[in-house]
């Protein structure tokens, strides 16, 4: 018999990052972290339907929330898909929770979404890390690094 249709759609690994998020934060600590989603949900990262951008970890209560993940709808759903930019539960030991939570109450620091991806088990896991908001100089140095780091690899090739 012939494949399934749906399994040549599906990639084998996800592994997706948010490139803005070196660029806009100074990374203090990083941990990761599971995501409670639904059976649809997980259908759609696997296919990379996902957007990272604009994503943001927020405390409510004990627990922490990822906010604004974008997960396009399944297309084989039915009406039951959750909307697309709903909140998603972080799955964190207590102490790490508690640990971090403590440290956001210092001022300007921020959760912020590094990648998202797959790992061996199947499991969605998120990357995400404690930031720091880096100022507008901070920014231009980056820069400076990143295009100090393009002229020496032209240099080497």
């Amino acid at each position: 018999m012939g494949s399934h249709p749906m399994k040549d759609k599906i990639s084998a690994t996800v592994n997706i990052r948010n490139r803005q998020a070196s660029f806009e934060f100074e990374i203090l600590d990083t941990l990761t972290a599971g995501i409670v989603l639904t059976g649809t949900e997980i259908k759609s990262v696997r296919q990379q339907k996902v957007t990272l951008q604009d994503s943001f970890c927020q405390f409510r209560g004990n627990e922490l929330f990822l906010v604004n993940l974008h997960i396009a709808p399944y297309e084989y759903g039915t009406y039951n898909n959750p909307l697309p930019k709903r909140d998603r539960k972080l799955l964190l030991k207590r102490r790490e929770l508690n640990k971090w939570q403590a440290r956001m109450e210092e001022k300007g620091l921020t959760i912020a979404l590094l990648r998202l991806f797959i790992d061996e088990k199947g499991r969605c896991k998120v990357e995400i890390a404690l930031a720091k908001g880096k100022k507008m100089h901070d920014k231009r140095e980056s820069i400076k690094e990143r295009d100090l780091a393009r002229e020496m690899r032209k240099d080497l090739d």
